[in-house]
């Protein structure tokens, strides 16, 4: 990948919303090359999708977020991305990860009450072929998203850090 590949990417995660021309001025590129190296990166499929951090909490929204930890029996010749590709097919499901350790996999789900999520754990994840265990954690606080401090106080308190 091209260093301003690289720059551009790193300047869309900070700010999806930042314009070609801008990006263009920040990297000492003209503004249709860096169109272009956009229009590349979306079609190419590494950029997947443009989003927006939101404070739930300010903005109202009392959905309730759970953290399911899974330990599965890989499939012969499929190993653990079969059994993933099974789990985020649900609406529920918003994050898959396949990890290192106890579990194999991290499963983020989205619910509108903690009934719902409960359900879903038990009547739809819990229940498949391949799954042996889960270990549910409910999300209670969001302190930080995406690199996004998520309350001002926190942003404000914290204090520099000295190599």
């Amino acid at each position: 990948m091209t260093k301003l590949r690289t720059d551009i990417i790193n300047l869309l995660r900070e700010d999806a919303r930042i314009s070609a021309a801008d990006i263009a001025k920040m990297l000492g590129a003209t503004e249709k090359e860096v169109a272009a190296e956009i229009a590349a990166l979306e079609d190419g499929g590494i950029i997947r999708k443009y989003t927006v951090v939101v404070d739930d909490e300010l903005a109202g929204k009392d959905d309730v977020e759970a953290l399911i930890e899974v330990k599965v029996s890989p499939m012969y010749k499929h190993g653990f991305d079969s059994i993933a590709e099974d789990i985020y097919q649900f609406d529920e499901v918003k994050t898959v990860y396949l990890m290192s350790g106890a579990y194999d996999l991290c499963v983020i789900v989205e619910g509108r009450t903690l009934k719902e999520v409960a359900r879903f754990i038990s009547e739809k994840l819990s229940v498949m072929d391949k799954v042996l265990s889960t270990a549910t954690h409910f999300i209670l606080k969001k302190y930080k998203v995406n690199g996004v401090f998520m309350h001002k106080q926190d942003a404000l308190r914290r204090q520099a850090v000295h190599a």
